[in-house]
């Protein structure tokens, strides 16, 4: 079998190719765009790679008391007995006012943080290395005498009790954040 091919330029282009194939009598005809290639010295860079913004899905900011109201968490702290306890503990609302806590709070970025998208998924990667720093330190540290294992006991205790309320804080906050 034998194929002959023939190239020519096509009229109606100034770029594209036409080769003809011709096989036993039938011919076919394809099209090749050819097109022309510039200096890359003498381009300019495309406007629109230059001026591309990356745009992120915006969040709607967080209201943290309509969240609160929503969840009724105050009302559950009071059937739960917490602010009772907190009162026969000296902590009330006129204590909390006079001490200044709520300011202090404000000051540390402590209200803020309970409002950033971020904040829960910090406080349960800080919970989970607390929980994992307890059992760690027990199988480093040595136990040959009663001060090493004192220093084990209260190193596990109070990374136990850190992960735990970082874990529970984790929750309430992600709660918060959470729209209907």
């Amino acid at each position: 079998m034998v194929m002959e091919a023939t190239t020519s330029i096509c009229s109606h282009s100034r770029a594209l190719t036409c080769i003809n194939y011709s096989s036993a009598g039938r011919s076919i005809r394809r099209k090749q765009n050819h097109a022309t290639v510039k200096s890359m010295a003498t381009q300019k860079p495309l406007s629109s790679v230059s001026t591309t913004v990356v745009s992120r899905k915006r969040t709607p900011p967080i209201k943290f008391l309509t969240r609160l109201e929503e969840l009724k968490l105050l009302s559950k702290a009071e059937k739960a007995g917490l602010l009772s306890t907190a009162e026969k503990a000296g902590l009330s609302l006129s204590t909390i006012e006079k001490l200044g806590l709520l300011s202090k709070a404000e000051e540390l970025g402590v209200l803020s943080a309970a409002t950033d998208p971020g904040t829960p998924g910090a406080l349960l990667t800080l919970s989970l290395g607390l929980l994992l720093f307890g059992p760690l330190f027990v199988y480093l540290v040595p136990d040959d005498n009663f001060g090493e294992v004192g220093l084990q006991v209260a190193v596990s205790l109070l990374s136990v009790l850190g992960g735990s309320a970082a874990f529970a804080a984790s929750n309430i906050v992600s709660n918060l954040q959470k729209s209907k």
